[in-house]
């Protein structure tokens, strides 16, 4: 290749660099404000992303969703969250989603639509009620989505730049071939040290042991939910969810780890302070 010619290749990269970090920038700003003042706020946010998900979910479908199923999926799906954005207490909601589920899962089957619907009807809502009631409205909330974030994202950064640094074999090669062993290893670590410095904040319930072992678990979880949404582009043959975010292409293509994590999380969480204040299983109010 002649050296225009790389001139020529070398601009576009650099302008889709630039869109990347920009977007990357702006979006991450934002999340973090409206993490810091929580409520309703984070809740229309979640929403959004659910909603944003279960688009690219039903827009990626090879097959053609029929209208009727499609419409009824939708409008349970807003119900859902509707009742999420207003403040209902999550044992209410949980049981708007499993209900919902059920319906459109009945519906499927007797009309022929199959239950790819009701798996992104679980897959968009599940994790975004997640989200929701774990941030909740007070301090405790806020430190213990600021460690979900602090964990998911680590790991993401952290799996690129060691697999980068020391390559080897690849983790999945028929689903995600940049993936390596070494990346996925080295970015559960740095995970495993984020979430123990969290474990020294002083509103911190549990020790190191016990804080870092849910980051070590949360970060394997993340990856494997980056390997799902791979698996399911693959399958369905598209290179990203959508073209939602500029230089990033879609929501699932970023929040895929986040919103499987945040499940994992809610549900220990929950299992231990309850479904409406799940933090304070892990920080003090």
């Amino acid at each position: 290749m002649s050296g225009a010619q790389q001139g020529k290749g070398a601009k576009p990269a650099r302008s889709n660099l630039q869109l990347r970090i920009m977007s990357a920038l702006v979006l991450g700003a934002l999340v973090l404000i409206v993490t810091y003042f929580g409520g309703v706020a984070f809740r229309i946010l979640s929403a959004a992303i659910a909603a944003a998900i279960f688009y690219e979910w039903t827009a990626m479908r090879q097959d053609r969703v029929p209208p009727v199923h499609l419409a009824i999926a939708v409008v349970l799906l807003a119900v859902i969250l509707l009742a999420m954005v207003l403040g209902q207490a999550a044992t209410t909601v949980i049981l708007l989603l499993l209900g919902g589920l059920v319906l459109l899962a009945a519906h499927g089957l007797v009309s022929g639509a199959g239950l790819a619907s009701t798996a992104g009807l679980a897959y968009a809502a599940g994790p975004a009620l997640a989200l929701a009631y774990l941030r909740g409205g007070d301090a405790a909330g806020l430190l213990a989505i600021l460690f979900l974030f602090a964990v998911v994202w680590t790991t993401d950064t952290m799996a690129y730049f060691t697999g980068r640094a020391i390559g080897g074999a690849k983790l999945a090669p028929s689903i995600s071939p940049g993936k390596t062993w070494s990346g996925a290893i080295g970015g559960a670590l740095f995970a495993l040290l984020a979430g123990v410095a969290f474990a020294f904040h002083d509103k911190a319930v549990y020790g190191a042991l016990i804080v870092g072992g849910v980051a070590l678990l949360l970060a394997v979880v993340s990856e494997v939910g980056d390997l799902f949404e791979s698996a399911l582009k693959r399958r369905q043959g598209v290179k990203d969810s959508s073209n939602l975010i500029p230089g990033h292409g879609g929501v699932m293509d970023r929040v895929d780890g986040l919103m499987v994590a945040a499940l994992v999380f809610y549900v220990i969480a929950a299992l231990i302070a309850g479904p409406d204040t799940p933090a304070h299983a892990f920080f003090r109010f």
